[in-house]
């Protein structure tokens, strides 16, 4: 039987959405608008990669894809790429691996990601769990990450920023010039958001344009 989480939850996507940028994450999970992009397109392929074999063994280690994650006392719900269970004695220790595209970043997102499903994934078996990885595209390589305090932490901050984000349900307006020339033209949703005015909704925005406004 599927327990399936209540409203309030978060995704665990929505934490680099809100890390990238407030309105997208908002944009996203508030308004449902997504619309795909060359980053996107390549991003889902990873993942469809990652989640296509279900769960095989190699020795003393187990790798299973697509693994759903909860955690109440977050309030957190989602997906792992992949987890590997590393036989421990007659236990078996869960690494979760990300899969990004791409080369890897200096920005915390992703970090921040992988912690969110360690915490779901201590809560759900009862185990503590010191690291992770991080596997991106471009360089074929695995980026090993210490779940530490200052990270556990962080991860936790950015949680609560997004639940409040959220149960708000106001959009955020558009980000200052000096950053959108930054960040704007790798986002999947620009231009959606971009011609926007703070104040309009862009699914009143969407609406407008759909009746020739």
């Amino acid at each position: 039987m599927h327990h399936h989480p209540p409203a309030d939850f978060i995704p665990i996507s929505a934490l680099q959405h809100y890390l990238f940028c407030p309105r997208q994450c908002a944009l996203i999970h508030l308004e449902q608008l997504w619309t795909e992009n060359v980053y996107t397109a390549e991003g889902r392929q990873l993942h469809e990669k990652a989640h296509s074999n279900k769960a095989e063994t190699r020795g003393d280690c187990k790798t299973v894809s697509g693994l759903l994650l909860c955690s109440h006392t977050l309030g957190l719900t989602g997906q792992a790429d992949v987890v590997e269970f590393h036989r421990l004695g007659k236990a078996w220790q869960p690494y979760p691996v990300e899969y990004k595209r791409g080369r890897p970043k200096s920005m915390a997102a992703d970090r921040i990601q992988l912690c969110a499903q360690a915490l779901c994934l201590e809560e759900m078996l009862h185990v503590f769990i010191s690291e992770g990885a991080l596997f991106y595209g471009k360089t074929r390589r695995r980026q090993v990450v210490t779940l530490n305090e200052a990270l556990r932490d962080e991860t936790r901050a950015t949680i609560l920023a997004v639940q409040d984000l959220l149960s708000k349900g106001a959009t955020p307006p558009p980000p200052p010039v000096e950053v959108a020339n930054n960040i704007c033209p790798a986002c999947s949703l620009c231009d959606v958001c971009l011609p926007l005015a703070p104040q309009t909704s862009a699914a009143s925005y969407l609406q407008s344009v759909m009746e020739g406004i």
